[in-house]
């Protein structure tokens, strides 16, 4: 099954140039704790957590009106929509990471978490263990 069929297409964004006050303010009201930062043109340009937007406001001389570009890991893990649901879920592990961005032409398409692919996976367990 190709991801383009399990991933979550409305997904938080936030701006590099927004202020780190904002992306908290908007990962918390969706309950999310990470999301793709896009730049003026809508491509991704980064990834941020929470944790490290907490981690970066408790050093003396960082406030919240700093931008996301500050804090945001610039290197992300991506896949395209025709990558396999198994490959995501080796993607996911071998990287370390909870969640990665479904990307064509450096456009955001969806993402697709841990929760996504566990989910799937226990939806067909029956059909799976049939094979």
């Amino acid at each position: 099954m190709e991801i383009k069929n399990i991933m979550t297409r409305n997904i938080v964004k936030v701006k590099d140039t927004d202020t780190l006050k904002n992306a908290l303010d908007v990962m918390t009201s969706d309950v999310v704790n990470s999301a793709p930062v896009v730049n003026g043109k809508d491509e991704l340009v980064g990834i941020v957590v929470k944790a490290d937007i907490y981690r970066f406001l408790i050093e003396d001389g960082h406030y919240d009106t700093y931008p996301v570009e500050a804090v945001m890991t610039k290197k992300v893990i991506t896949v395209d929509s025709n990558t396999d649901v198994v490959e995501v879920g080796r993607v996911l592990r071998n990287n370390d990471i909870f969640a990665v961005p479904i990307v064509e032409e450096n456009k955001i398409l969806g993402l697709v978490s841990v929760e996504d692919l566990l989910d799937y996976f226990l939806k067909n367990a029956d059909y799976l263990t049939q094979k």
